[in-house]
C-alpha cells in the first residue's frame, strides 16, 4: 500500500510522533493505522501524544552569544524536576547553540541537531523523559557588542530569566550590570520610541480619567498628564529607569558615565503568560474517581 503524506499527517496527528517515525510505522504495518499506532506505542514513540495536552510552564531559558549576536530560547516542561534533570539541561544548551544560526522560532524546530530536527528531538525526549516539552520561543540580538546574564541559574547558561545587552562601545562589566537590572525590573520597552503607541495611549487615557476624577479644570489636568506621563516612561523605559546599581541615576545617565550606548535587549522569563489550571487535591480525586 503507498504511503500518502495525509496518511502519515494523520496518524502524526493522532499519536504525537515525528514525521519519520511516522511514515517508518505506516510502513511497517503496510498502511494500517491501527496496526502502526500499536507499533509505535511498543517503540515508546506515541507516549508523546497523551502528554502533549499537559500545560508545560516550566522548564528553561537558555542563552548563547557568538560574536556580535546572542539569542535566548525558552524550552518549557511540566515539572521542574525535569529542568534539573542532566539531559534536559543537555538538550536545551545544544538547541540554544543552534539557535544561533537561525532567525526564529519556527526555524529552530526544523533546523538540524545532530542529524534530527529539533522539534523531532524534542518530541524524542518526551517520550523518554515522560513530560510534555516543547521549544515555545526564541529572540535574537545583534550589536557591537552583545553580552548574557541569566537569573536563577539551574546550570551554566541557562535559568528562570534570561538577559541579552547589545551595547555600542566595549564595557562588559557595565552591560552585565545592565542585564541584571533587566531581570529584575522587566522594562516594557528600551525607551519612548520603542514603546508601542497604543500602550502610550492607552496610558494616557487612564491618567486623563483619574484626573477627571479631581474635578480640576482642563488646562490644570493637561499640565498634570505632562508630568504623570513622564513619571510612567520613567517607570517602564529602560534608559529612564532610575539605575538599581545607581539610583542616583537613569540607565541612560550610567550607560553615558561607563563610555558605552545601549542599544537593544532581549528578557525572557520561564512560563511567562502561559495561564496554568490550579486543582485542589480533594477536587482532583473526586475526578479520579467520579
Amino acid at each position: 500500500m503507498a504511503i500518502t503524506a495525509a496518511l502519515v499527517k494523520e496518524l502524526r496527528d493522532s499519536t504525537g510522533a515525528g514525521m519519520m517515525d511516522a511514515k517508518k510505522a505506516l510502513t511497517e504495518t503496510d498502511g494500517d493505522m491501527e496496526a502502526a499506532v500499536d507499533w509505535l506505542r511498543t517503540k515508546g514513540l506515541a507516549k508523546a501524544a497523551k502528554k502533549s495536552g499537559r500545560t508545560a510552564a516550566e522548564g528553561l531559558v537558555a542563552v548563547a552569544v557568538s560574536g556580535g549576536k546572542g539569542v535566548a530560547v525558552e524550552v518549557n516542561s511540566e515539572t521542574d524536576f525535569v529542568a534539573k534533570n542532566a539531559d534536559f539541561q543537555s538538550m536545551v544548551s545544544k538547541i540554544a547553540q543552534v539557535a544561533l544560526g537561525v532567525d526564529d522560532v519556527d526555524a529552530l524546530k526544523d533546523a538540524d541537531m545532530d542529524g534530527k530536527s529539533v522539534a523531532q528531538t524534542v518530541t524524542d525526549a518526551v517520550a523518554v523523559i515522560g513530560e510534555n516539552m516543547g521549544v515555545r520561543r526564541m529572540a535574537s540580538l545583534t550589536g557591537d557588542n552583545v553580552v548574557n546574564y541569566v537569573h536563577n541559574a539551574a546550570t551554566d547558561g541557562m535559568g528562570n530569566i534570561g538577559v541579552l545587552v547589545a551595547t555600542n562601545g566595549d564595557n562588559a562589566a557595565f552591560a552585565r550590570q545592565v542585564a541584571m537590572h533587566i531581570a529584575a525590573t522587566n522594562p516594557a520597552a528600551l525607551n519612548e520610541a520603542e514603546l508601542d503607541p497604543a500602550v502610550i495611549e492607552k496610558e494616557k487615557q487612564v491618567q486623563m480619567d483619574i484626573a477627571r476624577e479631581s474635578g480640576k479644570p482642563e488646562a490644570v489636568i493637561e499640565k498634570m498628564i505632562v508630568g504623570r506621563m513622564k513619571k510612567y516612561m520613567a517607570e517602564v523605559t529602560l534608559l529612564n529607569q532610575q539605575f538599581v546599581v545607581n539610583p542616583d541615576l537613569t540607565v541612560g545617565e550610567a550607560a553615558k558615565e561607563a563610555g558605552v550606548e545601549v542599544t537593544g535587549y532581549v528578557r525572557l522569563e520561564k512560563g511567562e503568560g502561559i495561564e496554568v489550571e490550579k486543582e485542589d487535591f480533594a477536587a482532583e480525586v473526586a475526578k479520579m474517581n467520579g
